[in-house]
């Protein structure tokens, strides 16, 4: 196994007696500091303060180890860094959202992919000057449910305990999105704190950590990205209720995120590292299974899972394989894939995000989320010129099949629930 996998211990949960990792004392203190919207007073106590335009030229990558980082790693496996003239240096994994929020604030890397309500939270609740440069994937997550839990429908999740990996994360939108269309509320308790009949108790998780939290029965079922929803299915008794691209058609899930700084006082420099990013969404798109084995563990180590589960993850989408529960119940209208890859960052998609995170709960200060006007947001938060010129360099993106070709800037959001 590679350096970089031995790093980052994952849990098998098919092996008995696992134990599940804690955060330690102040990983919970800062992520309570930082759902409280004091990122900004966090990072005054951090060396250089405030994220700030990098001096050299070296692009410095943070990751977690899901297939969401999928372009931002296939760029540098494959060369694309290189071929633009890019100095970058080897990926760094980090094994959860808020020690990557931290480092990237902290200017620590300047190219990143952040869950997309992420980078909104950071700068509207936390002057944070982060910048949506393109969408890294679309689709991708899944709810997994465990094999005793009894449930069937997200009707059924009232009375349960489910994992989110973040609070400010596509996932909870999505959820309780299902939530409320099934009549079940979402409510934030501390644990044995009794449940109303109608209430799903929301916490977050590591990703990895939630596998064998699933197949310990501490919680009844997990939100997340791939492979992590593979990884249930194969090693945590897992299943697959429903996935999240059948629910909202071709949802933005991470977005490839970078300091703002950086792109007025270096364009040169962001064009060639968007260059290389939609290059890289193509690639993937087009060489799923080869990408599945050439980040997992087996070969160039990006993530830490056999080929197998990474496969999985980005190929598996077979309606009949998950016809009980019915998962998979839009595809042939809607002809997307269990994860997908197009880059161009859909300015309407933005705009219910905005909406939808006013109708989630959330831990902390939520005030904010009140004064955005969805339409500002979409073109503040996202910056569209990089991503826009390096499309129109490499149009092999339109052949996604999460992209009309006939329209392919613009889109109409579709929710399935």
């Amino acid at each position: 196994m590679c350096e970089r996998c031995d790093d980052w211990k994952l849990h098998d949960p098919s092996l008995s007696g696992t134990r599940l990792s804690q955060a330690p004392v102040s990983r919970r203190r800062t992520l309570d500091l930082m759902a409280a919207g004091g990122l900004a007073a966090l990072l005054g106590g951090l060396p250089g303060g405030k994220a700030s335009a990098a001096q050299d030229e070296k692009l410095r990558i943070g990751y977690l180890p899901i297939t969401d980082a999928t372009a931002l790693l296939v760029a540098h496996a494959k060369g694309f860094y290189k071929d633009e003239g890019l100095d970058a240096e080897e990926p760094q994994l980090l094994r959860g959202w808020s020690p990557l929020v931290e480092s990237f604030a902290a200017g620590k890397f300047n190219l990143v992919h952040l869950l997309k309500p992420i980078p909104l939270w950071m700068r509207y609740n936390n002057n944070v000057p982060v910048k949506i440069m393109a969408w890294a994937h679309t689709n991708g997550s899944g709810l997994v449910v465990g094999k005793d839990s009894g449930v069937e429908s997200f009707k059924d999740l009232a009375g349960k305990q489910v994992a989110v990996p973040y609070w400010y994360s596509m996932h909870n939108i999505v959820l309780q999105m299902a939530l409320r269309a099934a009549g079940v509320k979402a409510v934030i308790k501390n644990e044995g704190e009794p449940l109303a009949p109608d209430e799903c108790n929301l916490q977050v998780l590591a990703p990895p950590d939630m596998p064998p939290a699933l197949a310990a029965k501490k919680i009844h079922a997990y939100i997340v990205a791939e492979p992590f929803n593979a990884l249930g299915e194969l090693k945590a008794g897992g299943r697959i209720l429903r996935f999240t691209g059948d629910i909202w058609k071709n949802h933005p899930c991470c977005v490839v995120c970078m300091h703002e700084a950086d792109t007025t006082q270096r364009p040169e420099w962001t064009q060639r590292v968007l260059n290389a990013i939609v290059r890289a969404e193509i690639y993937a798109s087009q060489n799923k299974t080869e990408v599945a084995r050439l980040l997992s563990r087996d070969s160039k180590g990006y993530l830490p899972m056999p080929a197998d589960v990474v496969e999985r993850a980005m190929t598996f989408y077979d309606e009949a394989a998950y016809d009980q529960p019915k998962a998979i119940r839009n595809k042939a209208a809607w002809g997307n894939g269990r994860i997908d890859f197009q880059p161009w960052p859909y300015p309407s998609a933005t705009k219910l995000i905005v909406q939808a995170l006013n109708e989630t709960v959330v831990a902390g200060d939520r005030a904010f989320l009140g004064t955005l006007d969805p339409d500002f947001v979409a073109k503040d938060l996202v910056d569209y010129r990089f991503v826009r010129a390096a499309l129109e360099t490499f149009p092999d993106w339109r052949k996604d099949p999460s992209v009309n070709a006939e329209n392919p800037f613009e889109r109409t959001e579709l929710v399935a629930l």
